[in-house]
């Protein structure tokens, strides 16, 4: 890749990092505690948010979705909890605080930009503030990648194979 100044780095100006996915001992299941705000919150720390957050149920169901209630700094929210398909979970990752001791020659920014599995959880609660939740949500439709990711990735067996084979050749027989 040539920058304008002639020089040729590749991915030298990119950051590198790795994610540590191995299970820690105790990794904090935070199922139902999860939420999509459709706002921008500018700060980065703890907050007592459940002291001010309290979703409720209503007892609607939209398109069979359990509708809930709350409100955030005076504004109406209208969500839905939705439960992560299986084989997936969702992973909260934080900074590794120790990569590990090394010498300083080994030190680089990759190293330094290490990530660790700080929570997981297996439903999320989206919210709206104008609308009711649909299926025709966006957030809702990027589900729907999920089954399209199985379907591409999905490992073909040789009984896949062999009806595939043995229905093409149906197909052209009867042409």
């Amino acid at each position: 890749m040539e920058r304008e100044g002639g020089s040729s780095d590749g991915f030298q100006n990119g950051i590198l990092g790795n994610i540590d996915l191995r299970p820690r001992e105790s990794v904090l299941d935070l199922t139902g505690q999860i939420h999509h705000l459709p706002c921008c919150i500018k700060h980065d720390g703890p907050s007592s948010v459940s002291h001010y957050f309290k979703p409720k149920k209503t007892g609607i169901e939209v398109e069979v979705l359990t509708i809930e209630e709350a409100c955030f700094r005076g504004r109406k929210l209208q969500g839905t909890t939705i439960s992560l398909p299986d084989g997936y979970s969702g992973l909260v990752l934080g900074k590794k605080k120790n990569p590990g001791k090394r010498k300083a020659s080994e030190i680089s920014e990759a190293n330094l930009n290490c990530w660790e599995i700080g929570a997981k959880f297996q439903s999320i609660t989206y919210w709206n503030h104008d609308s009711l939740p649909s299926q025709d949500d966006t957030f809702l439709r990027c589900f729907h990648w999920f089954a399209v990711a199985n379907a591409l990735h999905k490992p073909i067996t040789d009984d896949d194979l062999a009806s595939y084979i043995s229905s093409s050749k149906v197909k052209l027989m009867g042409e």
